[in-house]
């Protein structure tokens, strides 16, 4: 699974909470300590809706003083960015840390093939090679935290403010059919946040987190240019030689200049109990709200003056019991999650009498309930495998965007989706530390069930109008997938590395008759606009000491295979990417003590056609030039 069904988190806590302009992208390396994957079943303490797994960005927490920027530029203007600082008073335990970004790239990489097409006045498709050119990126941010560290009363108390600014160009829809010109997106946010942790609170055993974040988020979406564009840049030619206007007067749907705030609440905590070294019980709950509303200021002023509102509720508790027995050797956790949804939504409605404006308030909403429950072990039956096995009930409820669209993304609003349900299980080998000299590796080998009731996706348009380029999530109906991965990495003598990876699996419609007794069309079929088949390799060589003592040299080479998959339900060929073959290649160089390292970088080095999952291409050949500085222990 991927997309939203993937959760990331920085801490435990969703990144939806910090806005569009705060991304992975934003979080320089200095600052995460570690990076946990969970594939399938995620652990108690993440207390989340997550139904294929997670992604968890573990920060550093402190407890070294050191300063660190990098600077990065390359191809397209693409311009990158940050600090980050830390300081701690070994006496009394007092905490600083901050950190900034800034991120810049115009995007203006060429584009070509059969998705990119000029449509000429008399209807015919021309095919050409053109560079995206209102595509423009821009964000900016910083964070600062504030308290304490490893004290008596608290591991971890922090007071902190994250501030973040984002401006995109929007350069087409959902598929690159018709190029846009003039609409784009600015963000801000504001985020305060409180976080305490301190094990044996209270009682031996016994360890006591929190987290409450609020966040002021601003999005403003602005699309007021009337005219058709080619991938040229030029406005677009009729048959009578007059320029070609948007059948809805702007470049998506009609003119809109509209502000979206929110106001979101994001507040955590849990217990984690150890009963002795081999019993843990887990409890968490995580709390989120969201108040949300719009005001278009291309609409009248009398329409302006009334605005409707949109406000959404989740509360997701989980319970878990941890086992550890045979010495270490089986470890087993149990685990159920209740799930609530309450959704709120209002429309005012203007009428007039005798010339005199009157407003009504239309109420909607909806409350929804649900109970998850799996379980997880694992068995080592020799000191170099293990195996993993594990099976839950998994519900993902719809977030504020698939329930109340999203103009930035073309994203229409669907009230009424429901909470997508799958049943999975996931069986796996691992065999580790497996060494024959200076030889070493290690495999994973898993397989995986899905089977899902009202899979939430982005609607399939089936591509009859390219005009048309919003659509709303849904929910799909049943659909099942059945898979396998494999991973193996090899070390020699700690200088050669080497890593290899593959996915694959069927993933299909799973309703045969529609309600009239009708076959569907698509029945067991693969799923349109979802790679089913990916493998990469990484390589990676190490030389010590070139030119001087205490230094190191990588060399990496890395490449990347994807199968072609159509984009509708429609076997056609124009609506299939063609397979990716995406090689890349790098060197860096750490002087003495890693305190300055310099890395270049050659991304696509063949110039290959990179696609995502909506056949949307991405950057071709470019080069990229970093420096890194670390001061350490200042």
């Amino acid at each position: 699974m991927s997309g939203n069904s993937v959760r990331i988190f920085i801490d435990g806590i969703s990144i939806s909470t910090y806005g569009e302009s705060f991304s992975l992208n934003s979080i320089p390396p200095a600052l995460i300590e570690r990076i946990e994957v969970y594939k399938g079943v995620i652990p108690a303490h993440l207390a989340d809706d997550a139904l294929g797994g997670a992604i968890n960005v573990i920060l550093k927490k402190g407890g070294m003083n050191n300063l660190s920027a990098s600077v990065s530029y390359g191809s397209f203007n693409t311009f990158q960015t940050n600090f980050n600082a830390s300081f701690r008073e070994e006496k009394t335990g007092f905490t600083v840390k901050a950190s900034g970004f800034h991120n810049y790239s115009d995007n203006d990489y060429e584009v070509w093939g059969k998705f990119v097409r000029n449509i000429l006045p008399n209807g015919r498709y021309d095919y050409v090679r053109a560079k995206r050119f209102d595509d423009a990126y821009r964000s900016t941010g910083g964070q600062i935290q504030v308290g304490f560290t490893n004290v008596r009363w608290a591991d971890q108390f922090m007071i902190g403010y994250n501030g973040s600014d984002d401006y995109k160009e929007i350069q087409h829809g959902t598929y690159m059919s018709i190029p846009y010109k003039g609409r784009f997106t600015e963000s801000q946010a504001h985020v305060f946040s409180l976080n305490y942790i301190k094990k044996d609170f209270m009682t031996k055993g016994l360890e006591f987190n929190i987290n409450g974040m609020y966040s002021q988020r601003a999005q403003l979406v602005v699309d007021t240019v009337k005219w058709n564009y080619n991938w040229y840049g030029q406005i677009s030619i009729g048959l009578n030689g007059d320029p070609i206007l948007r059948p809805s007067g702007a470049q998506q749907a009609a003119p809109t200049i509209n502000h979206i705030n929110r106001n979101v609440s994001t507040f955590r905590a849990g217990f984690n109990y150890d009963l002795n070294r081999n019993h843990r019980i887990v409890l968490n709950h995580i709390y989120y709200a969201i108040d949300r509303n719009e005001q278009d200021m291309m609409r009248s002023e009398v329409e302006r003056t009334f605005i409707g509102t949109r406000n959404l509720v989740k509360n997701i508790t989980s319970i878990a019991y941890e086992l550890r027995a045979f010495d270490s050797k089986f470890k087993n956790n149990i685990f159920t999650k209740f799930y609530q949804q309450g959704i709120d939504r209002m429309d005012p409605v203007l009428t007039f009498v005798e010339n005199q404006p009157i407003t009504t308030e239309n109420k909607t909403n909806s409350s929804k309930t649900a109970t998850g429950y799996g379980i997880a072990m694992s068995y080592a039956i020799a000191p170099k495998y293990t195996i993993l096995v594990s099976a839950e009930k998994a519900v993902r409820l719809p977030s504020e965007n698939e329930v109340f669209g999203s103009p930035g993304e073309n994203i229409v609003e669907n009230f009424g989706i429901r909470p997508e349900v799958s049943y999975n299980l996931n069986v796996g080998l691992n065999g580790a530390n497996f060494q024959v000299g200076k030889h070493k590796y290690s495999f994973t080998v898993s397989g995986f069930i899905r089977d899902t009731r009202d899979k939430i996706t982005q609607r399939i348009n089936p591509r009859l109008n390219d005009a048309v380029q919003t659509n709303p999530y849904e929910n799909l109906g049943k659909t099942k997938a059945i898979g396998f991965e494999s991973d193996f990495r090899y070390t020699y003598n700690n200088n050669l590395m080497v890593g290899l990876n593959m996915s694959k699996f069927n993933s299909v419609f799973n309703i045969r008759y529609d309600p009239n007794g009708r076959e569907y069309d698509y029945y067991n079929k693969q799923l349109p606009n979802e790679p089913y088949w990916t493998a990469n390799t990484n390589i990676q060589y190490s030389f010590k000491n070139i030119l001087q003592k205490n230094t190191v040299l990588n060399l990496y080479y890395s490449f990347r295979f994807v199968e072609r998959f159509y984009t509708t339900w429609l076997d056609i060929e124009d609506f299939r990417t063609p397979r990716q073959y995406i090689q890349d290649i790098g060197v860096s160089y750490a002087f003495p003590n890693n305190k300055f390292v310099i890395t270049a970088d050659a991304k696509n080095i063949l110039d290959a056609q990179v696609y995502d999952n909506f056949a949307v291409q991405k950057p071709g050949r470019a080069f990229y030039l970093k420096l890194n500085y670390m001061l350490s222990k200042f």
